[in-house]
């Protein structure tokens, strides 16, 4: 059995603890043993795309120092955007910052980094059977770090269908949703319609909106109730969770 080391992120803390339990489950159903190391904070990915260098570097420290002690054989993130941060952009980052010592450390670490249906892809048994028959169709968003900056792809749909929930074609599943971080803060008109936009060509079969990145889901949720849309927006962990005959929530 493999390891797992747990990095929470801090939308899924905040907002949707809930999906957190999913996300072990998964794992667990997947053939993974899962630890959560104390300590562990922000990425550092607001202050980073803000331009605030040092500040950044100081949250993301933190976070560095429990994941790298971890002695997991994977670290893994159930967000394409953190994964991308702490990834790709944690060795530049302690760099500009002047910390050589992190940014060799976060280099090394870079490796074992995965986003979590990239693990589940990887995993012997990507998705455990499903315990019911077929489910619904679904519509899948592929959010903008995950397809643009760790080209995933395929991943979280073969997880889908391997669970026995089929995803539908949908002509802007790869289209930005708006959110796009201080994106959404600076710019929330624009923000907006870009969500607005996304969600009118939303397939009618579709039965919910799935993705991988719950700041994605937050705002196309928020969005879709203002407009009246009744269209359940799910993490992909609480779907294949259901799907694989229980939850770690209990």
């Amino acid at each position: 059995m493999t390891t797992a080391a747990l990095f929470v992120t801090c939308v899924l803390d905040v907002a949707a603890p809930d999906v957190g339990f999913d996300v072990v489950s998964v794992l667990e159903a997947s053939g993974h043993e899962v630890c959560v190391p104390t300590g562990q904070t922000c990425c550092g990915q607001p202050a980073w795309n803000s331009g605030y260098v040092n500040e950044a570097a100081k949250v993301a420290k933190t976070s560095l120092d429990a994941m790298a002690g971890s002695d997991a054989d994977v670290v893994v993130v159930p967000a394409g955007s953190c994964t991308t941060m702490m990834r790709l952009y944690w060795p530049q980052l302690f760099a500009l910052a002047g910390d050589e010592p992190s940014a060799a450390r976060a280099r090394e670490l870079a490796p074992r980094i995965r986003e979590l249906t990239e693990v589940l892809a990887d995993a012997t048994t990507a998705a455990t059977p499903p315990t019911q028959a077929q489910t619904s169709p679904v519509a899948y968003h592929h959010s903008c770090h995950m397809l643009r900056e760790l080209h995933l792809h395929d991943a979280p749909l073969a997880a889908l269908e391997a669970a026995g929930c089929p995803v539908v074609e949908w002509p802007d599943a790869e289209r930005c949703c708006g959110f796009g971080g201080a994106f959404s803060v600076k710019l929330p008109e624009t923000s907006v319609a870009m969500a607005d936009e996304k969600l009118a060509s939303l397939p009618t079969e579709a039965t919910a909106l799935v993705g991988a990145d719950l700041s994605c889901l937050m705002h196309l949720r928020a969005r879709a109730e203002r407009q009246g849309l009744e269209m359940p927006v799910r993490h992909i962990a609480e779907v294949l969770a259901e799907r694989q005959g229980g939850s770690a929530r209990s």
